[in-house]
């Protein structure tokens, strides 16, 4: 069957998996869990050549006022985290159809165990450190467009953090922001082409078929 796109491409962190409930779970309270959080977001934003994942993180919870240790506390867990609930549903009818993709902020270690607890095959995963640089910097999403062996235009990128639109923009990405855990977009970030608090809608962007 025709599709809208030629392959989706995901944010994994937030756009596929919910990390937040396990940040959360680290820091003595979900507040201050969804502060450390956020800090780690703007921290990566401005970072752009990767640096040690972790060491960032503990940068974050220190800009915060927690101890830097959490971020040790992070990846010994990090297997604890689990894929949003229609993850299964949504990502395996897309599959059937065209390539799927991950282009994700982490390290190679932490990410290999994100991508595991999808329990999705992708065809192209790249993680920040194979990249050498960060998100949104463009070079991840090249990275990963160039593996698929497709143009930007024909695929479409799910964003978890609207960080995203600022470097898919910069590659002429389509996006698709899975807004799940109601986050304010920054006033330079591109509109996406649809904003969602669900998976769901994405089987009708890509496959031009309502979920069932």
């Amino acid at each position: 069957m025709p599709t809208r796109y030629a392959a989706v491409l995901f944010d994994l962190l937030s756009g596929l998996l919910d990390s937040w409930t396990l940040w959360d779970s680290i820091a003595p309270s979900p507040q201050q869990g969804r502060a450390w959080r956020g800090a780690y977001l703007r921290l990566t934003y401005r970072t752009g050549a990767y640096q040690p994942y972790e060491k960032l993180v503990a940068e974050a919870a220190e800009e915060v006022g927690l101890p830097r240790s959490l971020a040790d506390r992070l990846a010994e867990r990090y297997g604890e985290i689990k894929p949003w609930p229609e993850v299964g549903e949504v990502l395996g009818r897309l599959q059937r159809q065209v390539p799927l993709a991950v282009v994700t902020n982490c390290s190679e270690a932490l990410g290999e165990r994100a991508i595991a607890a999808t329990g999705i095959d992708f065809d192209v995963v790249v993680i920040a450190e194979r990249a050498g640089f960060y998100k949104p910097d463009p070079r991840p999403y090249q990275l990963a467009l160039d593996e698929l062996g497709l143009p930007a235009a024909r695929c479409l990128f799910v964003a978890g953090s609207a960080f995203d639109l600022l470097g898919t923009a910069k590659v002429g990405l389509p996006t698709f922001w899975h807004n799940r855990v109601g986050l304010r977009a920054p006033p330079e970030a591109p509109k996406p082409i649809a904003e969602h608090p669900s998976l769901h809608p994405l089987i009708d962007t890509v496959l031009g078929q309502p979920a069932a």
